[in-house]
């Protein structure tokens, strides 16, 4: 969908739009600043979160706590690294103290990323966690789904367990880097 430079610019007018709106007021009020994605525009690939921490709060990026980290570890065992790919989440507003984000908060932010994703226009878009999953393939749950291509509406969806969850439990780890590893057989078969 055009080049980099004109990606910026949709992107740039989309987060614009985003704050103008005031979306999610409530949540807006009480973070440090929008954190609306970082990464590379022509990429293949996707990753969708659920929302800031803290971290990515002060910073303004998504991903750059420890779930982070181990996101950046698990691209460079299929040969990526964070440039290679664009990253982001449904809310783009920290709620408190890391609550998981509001169905309705959820919603509000639905179409702006969903033009995020026509912009973009990724071959793959990677959910991290239940809630990116449950906002764009509803009604599955990630415990039965987790590293299965799913495609809904002309996209093709890989739902992960989040990176942070992993991080707290040894099995889910290893799960989701076996999950991870299947990523380039299914860019691949695109």
């Amino acid at each position: 969908m055009g080049d980099a430079a004109t990606k910026q610019q949709q992107l740039d007018e989309l987060k614009a739009q985003i704050e103008a709106a005031n979306v999610t007021p409530g949540l807006k009020a009480q973070a440090t600043q929008l954190v609306f994605g970082d990464g590379n525009l022509a990429a293949d690939i996707v990753f969708i979160g659920e929302a800031p921490g803290k971290n990515e709060d002060l910073q303004g990026i998504p991903f750059v706590g420890a779930a982070g980290k181990f996101l950046n570890e698990m691209l460079e065992m299929i040969d990526l690294k964070r440039t290679d790919i664009y990253i982001t989440n449904i809310v783009k507003y920290r709620p408190p103290n890391n609550r998981d984000p509001l169905p309705d908060e959820k919603s509000a932010f639905l179409p702006y990323l969903q033009q995020q994703l026509d912009i973009i226009d990724p071959k793959l878009i990677v959910t991290l966690g239940r809630h990116s999953m449950d906002v764009l393939l509803p009604g599955l749950k990630i415990s039965q789904v987790h590293g299965q291509p799913k495609r809904y509406h002309g996209r093709v969806y890989l739902p992960l367990f989040h990176p942070a969850a992993a991080l707290y439990n040894g099995g889910m780890r290893q799960t989701l880097i076996d999950d991870f590893a299947l990523i380039p057989a299914i860019l691949q078969k695109i």
